[in-house]
């Protein structure tokens, strides 16, 4: 029988083997109870999607049977009474987006390590993130075609099955439309079909990829589709020695990103696609360490930024990120505001060519059509892409901390009109404020930049205080934010953010200690939404409040050297415990006088034994001199 304390609209029930308990699953509103096998099956996991049958072991097993009690956030396990229940599996479907998003994340990760096999992760990730990209959009341009033949009279209309040559005829018009085109046999889901007996298959996938970008060839779309699957090498020996070997993994490959519940393109109700690229990409990163951080903002992250530039609007014009890594510090305005709300779209340079190709995926897996975004390749410090597109409203980056550039052995940069107006350039060996002139310069007069700036910034010497003293002077450092350490992957210092814009209407910065703010999940400190809110708040009342944030005059900060490290200005709360001295001086003083009183009381003590030890002595001699008497 069900313990009372369980709520019965959320119970999962399972045996439990050897301490370990099976059967556990999210379970809907709906459901009352999922049990597992009899006593004499070994029991398996029941998972969204699948219903397994439990396989024989090799001897009865009397198992334990428990009730999982979930309500709201609390989970934990009774023991039941009584006889186990019927030995039956019903299948658990998660229903809120919550739960969906955490079986697709339990899923996609179990099976991206299944299939590496002994290729290491951060190498594999590209076949992984390659395999999902190729899924998603077959079935978005057979979304996009079949809604737009039925709408027009041909109600039983699936491209999926239609020939190659009948499907040309639309072939101009949709790479006008969506970028890019796939005839029909080269869709995942036929391709997947006929994969196990196809012997070629590596040169299958190689010449279906090599189409796909060729179908963007001399179109608007070309520099947006041109090497996408580049890092997506058929041939590569991380696959298999042999080619044998290779097909082999790539249709298991094909199977297990098939796969996965992403439900029906046309009416899934979280952004799988998009979800489960952020989920492995955030994975990644956090396993590959230090050049994992290079690429990857962690989500919450990213999201103050965004929400820190638009305080105050519901669209911005452009966005922009002069080190846009895998796109989702940019893509995070789309999901504040609404992709509809970045009006002439998302904007970025990447030096990386990888993770450029990751970014580029990105912004497809998350719908935004190459008409919505120009990604470039290259270095942003010495050959910036965009030009003719700046001034951008809202400016978001995470530039790498503290890299080389060619700073002063370049001549021509000093005379760069981003870098011109300080009279002096980043050092050769600390390229951090190179990217916050390059940023100030392009952003908009009614725009707001966001940075995540490593901390010697705030502080250093030399040619950095010079540029520091150019921002101050000029009124262009908004905020300065200190974060909490241990956010980032790949290190865990305490980076900071500096706000900057060239219309404010005070002549102060604003600092906030934001340093505790976090809560500790896993092996990374994270920001939660409370952490965020409390952040956003004192940026936008802009007031002095007591250890947390401080609104400084910038006379006071050039008084101080131009030093804007948020420690200068922002007294830290004193959690030492308070002492009263002259209580804590009685207590002394009664500690002593009772030492001195016990003192007394052991001297008197080895007094009365001292005089006992020399009775006994004088009487054991005196029987001693009697005896040696009767003697003689």
């Amino acid at each position: 029988m069900l313990p009372a304390a369980c709520p019965r609209r959320a119970i999962v029930i399972g045996p439990a083997f050897n301490g370990h308990v099976d059967g556990a699953g999210a379970c809907p509103p709906e459901a009352t109870t999922v049990v597992g096998r009899t006593q004499t099956f070994s029991p398996r996991w029941i998972r969204h999607g699948e219903r397994q049958r439990a396989s024989p072991s090799p001897k009865p097993v009397r198992p334990r049977w428990y009730a999982l009690c979930v309500e709201s956030e609390t989970v934990g396990w009774s023991r039941l009474t009584g006889p186990a229940p019927e030995a039956e599996v019903h299948h658990v479907v998660p229903s809120t987006k919550e739960a969906q998003r955490a079986e697709l994340h339990k899923t996609i990760w179990r099976v991206a390590n299944d299939l590496r096999g002994s290729v290491d992760g951060w190498d594999f990730k590209s076949y992984v993130l390659g395999m999902l990209f190729y899924r998603f959009i077959s079935e978005n341009l057979t979304a996009y075609l079949n809604a737009h033949e039925r709408a027009a009279g041909r109600p039983g209309f699936d491209y999926a099955e239609l020939s190659d040559a009948e499907a040309e005829f639309g072939r101009a018009e949709t790479v006008a439309e969506k970028g890019f085109y796939i005839l029909p046999s080269e869709l995942f889901a036929n391709v997947r079909r006929r994969a196990g007996a196809d012997e070629n298959l590596n040169e299958t996938l190689e010449r279906v990829f090599r189409h796909i970008e060729g179908s963007a060839v001399g179109a608007d779309s070309e520099d947006d589709l041109k090497g996408l699957f580049d890092d997506f090498d058929v041939n590569s020996a991380k696959l298999g020695n042999t080619v044998a070997r290779r097909n082999e993994k790539l249709v298991k490959l094909l199977d297990a990103i098939g796969d996965l519940e992403l439900g029906r393109f046309e009416d899934h109700t979280i952004d799988a696609f998009g979800d489960a690229y952020e989920y492995l990409m955030q994975m990644y990163a956090s396993s590959a360490g230090k050049s994992g951080g290079e690429f990857y903002t962690p989500q919450e992250v990213s999201e103050l930024l965004a929400r820190i530039t638009v305080v105050g609007k519901t669209e911005v014009d452009k966005v922009y990120d002069p080190a846009c890594g895998s796109g989702s510090l940019l893509l995070k305005f789309a999901k504040v505001l609404g992709r509809e709300n970045v009006r002439r779209g998302f904007y970025g340079q990447e030096i990386n060519l990888t993770t450029y190709n990751l970014a580029r995926i990105n912004m497809f897996l998350h719908d935004v059509n190459y008409e919505q975004f120009d990604l470039a390749h290259g270095d942003t410090l010495t050959d910036p892409a965009h030009w003719d597109d700046e001034p951008f409203e809202a400016i978001v980056s995470n530039p790498p901390y503290s890299i080389k550039w060619d700073g002063d052995a370049n001549p021509l940069l000093i005379n760069d009109l981003r870098f011109a107006p300080a009279g002096v350039l980043a050092p050769k060996s600390k390229a951090d404020l190179a990217f916050t002139m390059h940023m100030l310069s392009w952003l908009a007069v009614d725009g707001t930049a966001a940075i995540v700036e490593f901390p010697g910034v705030l502080y250093r010497g030399g040619a950095e205080r010079k540029i520091r003293k150019y921002l101050v002077d000029n009124n262009y450092v908004d905020t300065v934010i200190q974060l909490p350490p241990d956010l980032f992957f790949g290190t865990t210092i305490a980076t900071c953010i500096i706000v900057l814009k060239k219309s404010k209407t005070d002549n102060a910065v604003l600092f906030i200690d934001a340093s505790a703010e976090f809560v500790r999940a896993g092996n990374k400190n994270k920001l939660t939404g409370a952490n965020q809110e409390k952040i956003l708040d004192a940026f936008t009342a802009r007031e002095d409040v007591e250890h947390f944030a401080r609104l400084v005059p910038s006379a006071e900060i050039a008084g101080n050297d131009y030093n804007i490290a948020v420690s200068s200005y922002v007294e830290q709360k004193d959690t030492r415990e308070p002492v009263d001295i002259v209580a804590l001086n009685a207590e002394i003083a009664a500690i002593v006088a009772r030492q001195a009183e016990l003192r007394t009381q052991i001297d008197a003590i080895v007094a009365d034994l001292e005089g006992d030890a020399a009775g006994h002595e004088r009487n054991v001699q005196e029987t001693h001199t009697a005896s040696s008497e009767v003697q003689s």
